[in-house]
């Protein structure tokens, strides 16, 4: 199985960008913990991230044609402005499962809105880092089935 795993802007800058609400653990971090999981579970995964909403589309396209099984997307801001991310997760019809490391229902109101979860299979909201992981999982249960 492939899965891919896209973050947005400013999740470069994890441990660094209000680690009251994000955590101390550096991107670096996240992307050992993903990889080290994914090597766990058997799974192939690949890592990206942009602060670049066209580079993130891109992503998601490369995904089709790389046939990649799963996706696993932090759209950080663009969460809650980006149609483009949204239409994208659509057109590839790869399943998608979103995930926001604080717990977005408990922020500001803007925060509330996401256009790409109509896309997307599942939310995984307010766990941390951690949710990654569950995200992976839940595309591993979704291929099995």
């Amino acid at each position: 199985m492939k899965i891919l795993v896209i973050n947005g802007p400013n999740l470069n800058l994890l441990g660094v960008r209000e680690p009251s609400i994000y955590g101390r653990e550096t991107y670096f971090d996240l992307v050992d913990k993903i990889n080290g999981y994914a090597n766990r579970c058997g799974v192939d995964v690949e890592v990206l991230q942009s602060n670049h909403e066209g580079e993130l589309v891109d992503f998601i396209h490369r995904a089709y044609y790389t046939k990649v099984d799963g996706i696993v997307i932090n759209p950080a801001a663009y969460t809650h402005t980006s149609v483009a991310l949204l239409d994208a997760v659509k057109a590839v019809g790869i399943p998608t499962v979103e995930v926001h490391i604080s717990d977005v229902s408990k922020r500001e109101d803007f925060r509330q809105i996401s256009f790409v979860r109509a896309a997307c299979i599942a939310t995984i909201s307010g766990k941390g880092t951690d949710g990654y992981l569950e995200a992976m999982d839940l595309l591993i249960k979704e291929q099995k089935k």
